[in-house]
């Protein structure tokens, strides 16, 4: 199921052009003089100002490719003036949204923390006259407060991985799950199918259910904590590539074998491609793909509200696939490792 970066995006419609002007990229979210009053359209020749909302850069592989994306994208070349700021704090982004719309940018671009708490910043934008695009990570707020949001479908990630786990055929499934930061997107979906087939079947079993926040260190603890009890497991589920890495460690530190011949599953996300090649050798089970170049699409959706057209797609997936340790190829690697 090679799927190359060509081919990742359900695209809003067209194709982007390239702006031919000139602009900045700040690191913090002070004020930018290129932007207009309340967001107003800029006269010919004048920077795009985009305040951009991310995640912590080095959270993980996955979210350091997303940030290069963007900041390759929305460059002086291309004509914008772009200011970034990053938090893994629900409260901080906000506090980030709201000092861009009082620089009066005209886009608002934001991979949310948490799911909740947007209505009041998203409506202060639009009151403003500044446009939201949601990337990564959708919101729990009416959709009438933003333009379009380019995803990931976290759920059917999820769906996914649980699909290809029933799919071995355990007698038992008693799983180490090391969730991300709560609340999330990612955690959230990735989380519910799980969920849900441990709810529906008897032989599936948490052993444990906790967060380790991204973090391979923290997920190193949560294993070698159950190691240390002595409980039963043979899968761990871990939501990112990152703390699937660090619940392996501590299965190596303690003897115990995993991957293709060994007696421990390992899953994860994102496709890094250290991760493709932990799967590829058999150390790893399974890798779920989450597509972090999303850029491309937003640039398109801004070019088509900078020529005054409607935008009709509200919700624009991306395309996503999975690879496992019977199937995987070294194509496949090079085609979506991140």
């Amino acid at each position: 199921m090679s799927i190359s970066r060509r081919n990742f995006l359900k695209v809003a419609g067209g194709t982007a052009g390239v702006f031919a002007l000139a602009g900045c990229n700040n690191t913090t979210p002070a004020a930018d003089d290129g932007g207009d009053e309340g967001g107003e359209g800029q006269a010919s020749g004048e920077l795009i100002s985009v305040g951009i909302i991310n995640n912590d850069p080095n959270e993980s592989g996955y979210r350091t490719a997303n940030d290069k994306d963007m900041k390759e994208t929305f460059t002086e070349e291309n004509g914008f003036a772009a200011e970034f700021a990053y938090s893994m704090k629900n409260e901080e982004q906000i506090a980030s949204a709201q000092q861009f719309i009082q620089n009066g940018v005209k886009y608002l671009l934001v991979s949310a923390a948490d799911t909740a708490g947007w209505d009041t910043p998203l409506k202060d934008a639009q009151d403003a006259g500044t446009q939201t695009i949601l990337f990564d990570r959708v919101v729990d707020a009416d959709e009438s407060l933003y333009v379009a949001a380019v995803v990931s479908d976290m759920d059917a990630e999820g769906q996914t991985a649980v699909d290809w786990l029933t799919d071995q055929g355990l007698e038992s499934y008693n799983i180490i799950h090391i969730q991300g930061v709560m609340g999330s997107a990612a955690q959230v979906g990735r989380t519910g199918a799980l969920n849900a087939a441990v709810e529906a079947n008897d032989n599936w079993n948490l052993v444990v259910q906790q967060t380790a926040d991204w973090n391979a260190e923290t997920a190193q603890q949560i294993t070698q904590s159950v190691i240390d009890s002595g409980q039963e497991f043979n899968v761990i589920y871990a939501e990112n590539d990152d703390m699937a890495r660090g619940a392996v460690a501590a299965l190596d530190a303690a003897g115990i074998t995993h991957g293709k011949d060994g007696d421990v599953i390992i899953m994860g996300f994102d496709h890094n491609t250290w991760a493709l090649e932990e799967v590829m050798a058999g150390n790893w089970n399974y890798d779920g793909q989450c597509n972090p170049y999303q850029a491309s699409t937003i640039l398109e959706i801004i070019e088509k509200l900078e020529a005054g057209e409607e935008v009709t797609e509200k919700k624009v997936i991306m395309e996503e696939g999975y690879a496992d340790c019977e199937t995987i190829t070294q194509e496949y690697i090079d085609e979506n490792g991140i």
